[in-house]
């Protein structure tokens, strides 16, 4: 009996071994990616090089940002352009959905080269073709992060072409302001769509609900001296 017992340990013996191989493997792993981060949100280890820019979400996103502290900018450039304080107020509402801080914009455009830049969230091509013939024609996009003034004035002008691409009567239950927030937010071709009645994504959806939510908030704090 005990030389029949014996050739069976020694059968089951690399198993054995082969299973605490992987368990320690798997521990070590585990351990290697540190506590889990709060809300189910990944988070790289501090220890493993990244082949890439810094995600902006490893940064400090602290902003004291208000829209309504702007809001003398607001009114100068809303006659400036002829056009709405109280969209150009509510627009910002909806765009102060990511810390505004410089730093991080710079990081996260890093990270996702087509980011928009500033207050208003205005990406390069838009931004290029709204100051054409402007008197900030000879500023640069990337000075939106550090110049609100620029980014109120560059979103109040861009409303202002929006306005007059209008047409003059639209089948679709919208404002003016409800197509100009569209436009602002999906661009003009999909704009002028909504007007002849298309009917716009969740997205787009979102965006308009959160403009309407923010509305009288956003005409209070464009009044406000």
């Amino acid at each position: 009996m005990t030389e029949s017992r014996a050739p069976k340990r020694r059968r089951w013996l690399p198993v054995l071994v082969f299973g605490l191989v992987v368990y320690v493997i798997v521990r070590a792993a585990d351990t290697s990616q540190g506590d889990p981060p709060p809300h189910g949100k990944a988070s790289a280890s501090p220890s493993t090089p990244s082949a890439g820019p810094t995600a902006p979400s490893a940064l400090p996103t602290t902003s004291s940002y208000d829209p309504a502290d702007y809001a003398a900018s607001v009114r100068t450039r809303a006659r400036q352009t002829g056009v709405s304080a109280q969209l150009v107020m509510a627009i910002l509402y909806n765009e102060a959905y990511k810390p505004h801080d410089a730093s991080f914009e710079r990081a996260w455009q890093k990270y996702k080269p087509d980011a928009a830049f500033g207050i208003a969230n205005m990406h390069r091509a838009t931004f290029d073709e709204v100051k054409k013939g402007r008197d900030f024609a000879d500023r640069r996009w990337e000075q939106l992060p550090d110049d609100r003034d620029l980014a109120v004035e560059a979103e109040a002008w861009y409303l202002h072409d929006l306005t007059e691409q209008l047409p003059a009567h639209w089948t679709a239950h919208y404002t003016q302001s409800d197509l100009l927030a569209l436009g602002y937010n999906t661009g003009v071709g999909n704009m002028l769509a909504f007007a002849r009645g298309a009917t716009p994504d969740s997205q787009a959806r979102s965006y308009l609900e959160r403009l309407h939510a923010s509305w009288a908030k956003a005409g209070r704090a464009a009044e406000a001296s």
